[in-house]
């Protein structure tokens, strides 16, 4: 594995590689915004132009330029008219591709993260449940459409991402088909859901037939 060996705000250098290492490395790593901090402990690979699971599958539109990089930029969009997802934008400048925030631990701010979860409507029974989701995810950091191309990498920028050391071993890894992803992306050949065996990975759903005028694609 070629990602982070020393603790430190990742870099865009570090983004600017394929999609699919980047999300491995991902694994492990802290993201802070404000009071609450969590370690990712799921995250889904989406390939771009070359990946049918993509919403940049058709090129560039308004709601993926910013896909398209510069790398370590966030994507952030409103899924299915009720809940934000939060993504990492990797790969070279100008192509698009970006890694789904699935899940994590929340290990900084439990109380704040508790908060904004009840005040959303969606108290939960037990903390590992506090960010295991990609909806719950945002909630607990407080992620929305203002963050959308928020450059992660800059200096004292409000959501940044860390690597608290060496890199998790590759045999610590599952693979598998990514979650709620319909027709051609969602097919075995796309095992790009990447996660620890850790309580706060969210459980695997196939995906559902959505209203006519809806996306099937769940992540980026």
């Amino acid at each position: 594995m070629n990602g982070p060996q020393a603790p430190g705000t990742l870099t865009e250098e570090f983004y600017a590689r394929p999609v699919q290492e980047v999300a491995v490395d991902l694994l492990g790593c802290v993201v802070r915004h404000g009071e609450v901090a969590l370690r990712l402990t799921e995250v889904e690979a989406y390939d771009g132009e070359d990946d049918p699971g993509s919403h940049a599958y058709r090129g560039r539109t308004p709601r993926t330029a910013v896909m398209f990089g510069p790398p370590g930029r966030l994507y952030v969009y409103f899924s299915y008219g009720m809940h934000h997802c939060a993504n990492l934008v990797c790969g070279p400048d100008g192509r698009a591709s970006a890694v789904l925030l699935r899940a994590g631990e929340v290990v900084d701010g439990l109380e704040v993260a508790r908060d904004r979860r009840t005040r959303a409507g969606r108290p939960v029974p037990s903390d590992r449940d506090l960010a295991r989701g990609p909806a719950r995810l945002t909630v607990a950091l407080g992620l929305d459409r203002s963050h959308d191309g928020l450059d992660t990498t800059v200096p004292g920028a409000s959501v940044v991402v860390t690597s608290p050391g060496p890199s998790i071993a590759r045999s610590d890894v599952r693979a598998g088909v990514r979650v709620g992803v319909s027709g051609e992306g969602g097919g075995t050949e796309f095992p790009w859901r990447f996660h620890l065996d850790h309580p706060t990975v969210s459980p695997y759903r196939a995906a559902v037939r959505r209203p006519r005028g809806t996306t099937g694609k769940l992540g980026p």
